[in-house]
């Protein structure tokens, strides 16, 4: 789905003839200048409001069908008794700003984020690093306790539906914050208090892009992957492609036994770029993998879950290395889940970003492999996904 008819279905209208004609705007059924500033909004799940004489948050927010608490929490700066004509509120739409019905991209990712943070200004981002294509890879910030954790989603490109798994969870989560309630039972707040988590939802944008088809067939970027994948025409292209645009396979591109996993794959034939399996010239050469590394070094977490489809099960060892109270905590993951608490298989268990965590910090780190199927799990999966993830998330936390 293009992101105009994400929009025009949150407007509740047939086409753009239709949402035109409604915002007395001329129905040429084209996305003009004037009709995509109408429904970027939408996209973004608030507007920009100019408050008028007689306003107040009550008479915005029943207009617009949010709340006072939302707006409240969207405009901490502003005096709600204290309204001036002319000045400017973030005012939020009364639906959530993440989708769970849409392919994701790389810019959807990155207007839930804006839309999250105008939201709830008490969450933060950071770009850790640009592409090879000059897409950003973006970290999220919420919390501020001593206790740190890190989540990470679509180190492989046909594995995207992780990515709004972890998205809506923070949204879900930080309106708990907002409103003083509670997540899967436990005081929201509290846990805001007492952990920092930080989001990577989107490892690979470029790999991502390519799956879900926001790299439009006969571009350069497109042309680019075709010509490493025609070597592995056994592969199907571009929902078999796990990658990033230079071919890389970044969950195998980790200081981590990565001579064995470059042993396991050349025996493959997985010996150069390719749409998958390919270890990399040589560790944490690319430019995701570095970020990702740089980060951890940086805020040293206490935990990690690296997500991942499919199997629906958690990866909680690395050789012999078993942090102190690891298989406690992934055996309550997988109560909360119903997921099989696994050791990784020896053919894909080197070089991974959860390897390289247990490895370097002897803290708990897992691989969740979530849904069941081929990749790319299809979005019908992924209200049965998320119901069985929730807790795992939450359950990291504290």
């Amino acid at each position: 789905m293009r992101l105009t008819e994400l929009a025009l279905q949150r407007a509740g209208a047939a086409d753009l003839e239709e949402f035109q004609r409604r915002e007395g705007l001329y129905p040429s059924g084209q996305e003009d200048i004037l009709t995509m500033q109408r429904l970027t909004p939408l996209l973004l799940g608030y507007e920009r409001y100019m408050v008028k004489p007689g306003d107040t948050y009550y008479r915005i927010a029943t207009a617009r069908g949010t709340s006072v608490r939302a707006m409240l929490t969207a405009n901490p700066n502003q005096n709600p008794n204290l309204l001036i004509p002319g000045q400017y509120l973030n005012v939020p739409y009364g639906f959530p700003v993440v989708p769970a019905d849409v392919p994701f991209s790389s810019e959807l990712l990155q207007i839930c984020v804006q839309g999250l943070l105008v939201r709830y200004p008490f969450l933060s981002q950071k770009c850790i690093a640009r592409t090879a294509w000059g897409r950003p890879v973006t970290a999220l910030r919420i919390g501020q306790g001593p206790r740190c954790a890190l989540y990470n989603a679509s180190h492989h490109a046909n594995e995207w539906i992780t990515t709004p798994v972890l998205l809506l969870f923070l949204e879900q989560y930080a309106y708990a914050v907002a409103t003083e309630g509670r997540i899967l039972g436990m005081d929201a707040q509290q846990l805001w208090r007492r952990t920092t988590l930080w989001l990577v939802p989107m490892v690979n944008p470029d790999g991502v892009d390519l799956v879900t088809g926001a790299i439009r067939p006969g571009s350069q970027q497109y042309q680019a992957a075709q010509r490493i994948a025609a070597g592995f025409p056994e592969i199907p292209f571009p929902g078999g492609w796990k990658a990033n645009l230079t071919g890389t396979d970044l969950n195998l591109n980790y200081p981590a036994g990565w001579e064995q996993a470059r042993t396991n794959k050349f025996a493959l034939g997985f010996t150069g770029p390719a749409p998958r399996d390919y270890v990399g010239a040589s560790p944490l050469d690319q430019p995701e993998t570095a970020a990702m590394a740089a980060l951890t070094q940086t805020i040293r977490p206490d935990v990690t879950l690296s997500y991942h489809t499919q199997g629906e099960e958690i990866y909680w060892r690395f050789q012999d290395y078993a942090p102190p109270g690891a298989q406690e905590l992934g055996e309550r993951l997988a109560r909360v889940s119903g997921y099989r608490l696994e050791d990784t298989p020896f053919a894909s268990g080197f070089a991974g970003y959860k390897d390289w965590f247990l490895q370097d910090f002897r803290r708990p780190g897992y691989t969740i492999e979530a849904g069941l199927g081929t990749n790319p799990l299809p979005l019908s999966q992924f209200d049965e996904i998320y119901r069985r993830n929730i807790g795992i998330l939450v359950h990291a936390l504290p």
